[in-house]
């Protein structure tokens, strides 16, 4: 955390915030352009931004692009706003951590990443990620994931009421370093757009890291990306403690 606050603190790299903020997925140079800052200054906030987590990069072709990573705000949110819902600065934290999504029109970037750390083993993970006894704990409106999870077959995940919200085909399934699949959106309606998620999975020490990547993301579905950050916070939650969190 004081990392994540020390970050924070400096006008600079709150102002290159707003700018991935305003439009994700940017470079060095652009960057440096629109902040009007020098290449090796805004190089220098990068580098701090990027080891408090408050940011993740991603290569595609020669050029390296800067994302905004929700899971260290989650994680501020859930530890000191959460139990003070009701109070209007709550609120108005609660708003900023809402405004932190992103939009990008390059293709094969992705639209949205985030990086979360958990104590749990590679195995573990994507037994979480696949299997529908233990996602409907932690994924949005208890929808238990099911499916044969392999390259070519569908997949759905449904609610206890037995209502699908989410479907999708496999891309690629590589247990347990990386699911693929397509998102077909139930809760938009029929002729809701299809978008693409990834699990990259990476075994480091005792901790396992989780990203998750979302292409293609159309405009009226921008609201996933929040629900992407109370998904991996669950899903944290309960890989570490055995407790998914509640969000209501």
């Amino acid at each position: 955390m004081d990392s994540i606050f020390k970050a924070l603190s400096d006008e600079t790299r709150r102002m290159l915030l707003d700018q991935l903020r305003a439009r994700d997925g940017q470079s060095l140079t652009e960057l440096a352009n629109t902040t009007g800052l020098s290449r090796f200054g805004v190089m220098k906030h990068l580098k701090q931004l990027e080891s408090a987590s408050l940011i993740l990069t991603r290569k595609a072709g020669r050029f390296k692009y800067h994302y905004l990573n929700a899971a260290p705000l989650q994680q501020l949110v859930d530890r000191w706003i959460e139990p003070l819902i009701q109070q209007p600065l709550a609120r108005v934290m609660l708003d900023l951590k809402n405004d932190l999504e992103r939009k990008i029109t390059v293709p094969d970037k992705p639209d949205y990443m985030l990086e979360t750390f958990i104590r749990t083993t590679p195995e573990k993970l994507w037994e979480a990620l696949t299997s529908a006894e233990l996602s409907k704990h932690y994924y949005i409106a208890g929808a238990a994931i099911h499916g044969k999870i392999e390259a070519g077959e569908s997949y759905q995940y449904v609610t206890p009421d037995g209502h699908p919200i989410l479907t999708g085909d496999i891309i690629a399934a590589d247990p347990p370093t990386r699911l693929e699949m397509t998102f077909q959106p139930g809760w938009m309606g029929p002729g809701a757009k299809p978008s693409r998620i990834a699990y990259e999975i990476e075994g480091i020490g005792e901790l396992t890291k989780l990203t998750i990547l979302h292409y293609e993301i159309p405009a009226e579905q921008e609201g996933v990306k929040e629900g992407w950050a109370k998904i991996a916070a669950s899903l944290k939650s309960l890989l570490e403690t055995g407790q998914a969190l509640n969000f209501g």
